[in-house]
């Protein structure tokens, strides 16, 4: 069976009278972004420098857990270690989630702005961007005649 583009919502495209809407002001959030993305390499940093000097004691004595454990070991294999703790694959998976997250809601807001019959209908993320590259191209096509 052949997948056809009948299948793709179409995309309700009126020809523009002179809109006169008030301009709405648009914040992508890139400036918190931005902060958030300092604070999560700074506390990272901190982690690791933290995590390389952490010391135990052992029957009286200081020993250095890591660094002497770890110094014969390879650059790549003292990294698979590190990645395999526990500790590491639970960060790492709430990173995931908040990125995906993030795409998700980015998603929804595309989603919202392209005029479709019917408007509530549910789209795909490869829809949502096929029906934005096409409502963009015909808004260019709008101004240029």
């Amino acid at each position: 069976m052949r997948a056809t583009r009948s299948s793709i919502p179409s995309i309700v495209l009126p020809l523009p009278a002179a809109v006169k809407e008030e301009p709405r002001e648009f914040s992508c959030g890139a400036e918190l972004g931005a902060e958030q993305n300092e604070n999560m390499k700074a506390s990272t940093l901190l982690n690791h420098a933290t995590a390389a000097t952490t010391t135990t004691t052992c029957r009286g004595g200081v020993v250095q857990q890591q660094q002497r454990a770890d110094a014969h070991l390879s650059r790549e294999e003292r990294r698979r270690r590190r990645r395999a703790t526990t500790k590491y694959r639970t960060a790492h998976a709430t990173r995931e989630r908040i990125r995906v997250e993030a795409f998700n809601v980015a998603f929804g807001e595309l989603r919202k702005l392209l005029p479709t019959l019917p408007p509530d209908k549910k789209l795909s993320k490869i829809e949502i961007l096929r029906l934005a590259i096409c409502y963009i191209s015909y808004l260019n096509h709008v101004l240029d005649v």
